[in-house]
């Protein structure tokens, strides 16, 4: 568990349902986090809960893997 993660854990508790904490890839100086949010605000208003960088938000408009290639 890294630092951060108790802390964010504790801020989505505090936010309620509505935000959902999926998943991250960390890379060498990079953290990319997957929410299930209704809102590109409720994600930022963790980040600022939490006193985490979010340099961007992007809404994920659909999924693809192979399957869908068929």
């Amino acid at each position: 568990m890294t630092p951060i993660t108790p802390k964010s854990c504790s801020v989505l508790s505090e936010l309620g349902p509505q935000i959902q904490w999926v998943e991250s890839y960390v890379t060498e100086d990079k953290i990319y986090c997957i929410y299930i949010a209704p809102n590109e605000e409720l994600v930022l208003e963790h980040a600022r809960n939490g006193g985490f960088p979010a340099n961007s938000v992007a809404e994920v408009k659909r999924m693809i893997d192979p399957t869908t290639a068929e």
